[in-house]
């Protein structure tokens, strides 16, 4: 399990393996993953998302045990764990491993970091209903640069979700929003006024917390597409 204030070094590698700590003062814990990797059995992960919220991965498998770095390696998605240490994969293991669980682990634990950083809003119209808001990727997550983090991601609802993805809609690395002009001069209904038209050079609603804020990187790579 982690925590937001662990005192130990957990580390997510691209969420396909973890470096886990050993637990100190000659903690059971330590033989008991020992047994787990000598017997293959599943585990569950627990991954920190916010105060006693956690996101749980299951079933995980510890594939190496160092004792010189007193780390073990979890494998975060069940048929890595027939490659063993990681340390001895090829590039194209590598490189199927990280896709594999980047489409079976990835969305929940990322739309839920998305979502607490928005406080459950649109990021655009400050929509509230859960069920009809999307964690969406600034840079698409199939891309190399679509990296599994929440400065990757904006809570949208689904309108404004559909309108970025196809480019009716960009977000400047100044945070402004910005609708195509076409889309502007459009004459429809009111969900085409008041939904897109009006949203037009407004500021981006914010995650309150700096550590969590859009990458700027990411936003001028993606806004780049929509002004083309």
């Amino acid at each position: 399990m982690t925590s937001l204030q662990s005192p130990y070094n957990d580390m997510l590698d691209n969420s396909t393996f973890v470096k886990y700590d050993y637990r100190s003062g000659g903690s059971s814990d330590n033989d008991k993953l020992r047994a787990a990797l000598r017997g293959q059995d599943p585990l569950i992960y627990f991954e920190a998302l916010r105060s006693g919220v956690y996101a749980a991965h299951y079933p995980v498998y510890v594939v190496a045990d160092d004792p010189a770095a007193e780390v073990f390696t979890i494998a975060m998605e069940e048929s890595l764990r027939f490659f063993g240490d990681p340390a001895n994969m090829s590039i194209d293991q590598r490189r199927y491993a990280e896709r594999t669980v980047k489409a079976r682990l990835h969305q929940p634990a990322f739309r839920a970091k998305v979502m607490h950083a928005y406080e459950d809003s649109c990021a655009i119209c400050s929509l509230r209903h859960l069920e009809l808001l999307d964690a969406a990727h600034i840079i698409a997550d199939h891309e190399v640069t679509g990296f599994a983090s929440v400065t990757n991601g904006l809570a949208l609802c689904k309108i404004h979700h559909a309108a970025y993805d196809r480019n009716l809609l960009g977000i400047s690395p100044d945070y402004r929003i910005h609708i195509d002009n076409d889309l502007l001069d459009e004459v429809d209904g009111p969900m085409l006024r008041h939904g897109l038209q009006d949203m037009h050079g407004g500021s981006l609603n914010l995650p309150k917390r700096r550590a969590e804020l859009p990458s700027t990187e990411a936003l001028a790579l993606r806004f780049e597409q929509f002004a083309a």
